[in-house]
């Protein structure tokens, strides 16, 4: 019998090349997590998604910031790469309470957990945890505050005001409205002339309220569900020659907010932590590479009331960079 003989070279070639094989099929790269957030045009937002991510960097694993400009088809474009690309967990800021539960479905479909900052969605079975701020008590102490401060007039004198809406898809709007009504319905001489909204949007605020104080001229106070959209009233009520009789009132805890009361001029706002939320949503993830799989459904997260009255309170976050 005849023995073909392999070159030395050839062979040492050959087992250089199965040894490479063996070790790039065996290893594994850090796991990724996707960062999708509603919107990048706030800078709330940019807080959110910027923490998630560094929180996630922090825990050893690669993340990536998705923008869905709060359209719920950016967004199913965003689940399906995550998904074809193999992110290991998604970190979530819906656009749409009721529109983005098909996304959340379809991760969990493909073994992937979403853990929902800030903004839920309306299904119990969808996410591994939501972890929301209290957004009805926090407006609740709005709405208390609101009563405190409205001018104080003759028994039977009408006070009027507006609200000014977040996206009506987000419960986050509605929870904040409830909570304000919940307080300020209670007094009958608080009239609301106008309810409308405004998107969370600074702009779409400033055009909104614009056109409100030109059918209501007379209003003396404008409760607006989140801060981007109260700097946007303050503006047009500004414009119009009216910062004096017209007092506005935000939602966030938004730093150009902050600097306005401790200038003197918006009101108050509801102040959240976008940082707490996008810290534990990364940590959960962790947790849940790890093994852990009991989370709870909703994780509440305090708000807490910041006004011209307790501002001094608050020094140190006038001063942030």
């Amino acid at each position: 019998m005849k023995y073909k003989i392999i070159p030395v070279f050839l062979l040492l070639i050959g087992l250089l090349m199965a040894g490479s094989c063996q070790k790039s099929s065996g290893e594994q790269g850090p796991k990724k997590v996707a960062v999708i957030i509603s919107t990048l045009n706030n800078p709330w937002f940019v807080v959110l998604a910027e923490t998630a991510a560094a929180q996630a960097k922090s825990l050893g694993y690669e993340a990536k910031i998705f923008d869905s400009q709060n359209n719920t088809a950016l967004e199913t474009d965003h689940f399906e790469n995550a998904i074809v690309s193999g992110f290991d967990a998604i970190l979530f800021n819906p656009t749409d309470a009721d529109g983005s539960v098909v996304n959340v479905l379809k991760a969990k479909e493909a073994g992937i957990p979403v853990f929902c900052m800030d903004r839920e969605v309306n299904s119990a079975k969808a996410a591994t945890s939501q972890i929301l701020s209290d957004n009805y008590a926090g407006c609740v102490a709005i709405g208390k505050y609101f009563v405190q401060t409205m001018p104080k007039k003759a028994a039977g004198t009408t006070i009027n005001y507006v609200e000014i809406l977040g996206l009506v898809g987000d419960n986050n709007t509605w929870n904040r409205s409830k909570g304000f009504h919940s307080v300020v319905d209670l007094y009958p001489n608080l009239k609301m002339v106008a309810q409308q909204s405004a998107d969370f949007d600074r702009n779409k605020a400033l055009e909104v309220v614009e056109s409100i104080l030109q059918a209501h001229p007379e209003i003396e106070g404008i409760f607006c569900g989140n801060d981007a959209m109260a700097m946007g009233a303050y503006q047009a009520v500004m414009a119009a020659g009216k910062a004096k009789e017209i007092k506005v009132y935000g939602f966030d805890g938004a730093q150009d907010v902050i600097e306005s009361i401790s200038n003197g001029k918006i009101m108050a706002t509801g102040l959240q932590s976008p940082q707490t939320m996008a810290k534990t949503a990364a940590i959960y993830a962790d947790e849940f590479f790890k093994g852990k799989r009991d989370f709870p459904p909703k994780m509440p997260v305090a708000v807490e009331l910041v006004s011209q009255a307790n501002i001094t309170d608050y020094s140190a976050l006038t001063k942030r960079n």
